[in-house]
């Protein structure tokens, strides 16, 4: 098994788009970015919840489990693409080990409700140093959506 690619969750954007859950993507008190190793297998299609992948969770010194709480999250619209972006992550005098991707997921949804994945492609580990995750810049955002036919 094996992180292989980033992602969004299908079943909580479903969910979104049907109003059977009210997931805000703009607050900074229930959006969380988790860390998890490559023994955990994503499945886009069916997993929904936290507790799918939390199994794999990696946390350590200054890491806390469930992870660190997003800011500056955010909803733009540039040439028919929907982009969401959040602050980058940067948590100081930490130790981790073989962290493969962030986890993003809202608390406020009972059972916490997966939003998207994002795939570092490499394992990254901290010896009491800074674990950082920079998103994207071109374009700015944790993830797009294309909007156009």
């Amino acid at each position: 098994m094996a992180v292989t690619d980033s992602g969004l969750f299908y079943i909580t954007f479903r969910d979104i788009l049907s109003n059977t859950i009210a997931v805000d993507l703009s607050s900074e008190t229930n959006i969380y970015c988790a860390l998890i190793n490559n023994s955990a297998t994503p499945l886009f299609d069916t997993h929904d919840l936290w507790a799918d992948l939390s199994a794999n969770e990696v946390t350590g010194t200054n890491w806390a489990a469930g992870g660190v709480a997003l800011t500056s999250t955010a909803f733009s619209v540039s040439t028919g693409t929907l982009l969401w972006d959040a602050a980058d992550v940067s948590v100081a005098s930490t130790t981790l080990s073989a962290a493969r991707a962030a986890v993003i997921y809202d608390t406020s949804i009972a059972g916490d409700a997966l939003v998207c994945l994002v795939d570092f492609n490499a394992d990254y580990s901290t010896t009491n140093g800074t674990f950082a995750i920079t998103w994207s810049s071109s374009p700015a955002a944790v993830f797009t959506i294309d909007l156009t036919p």
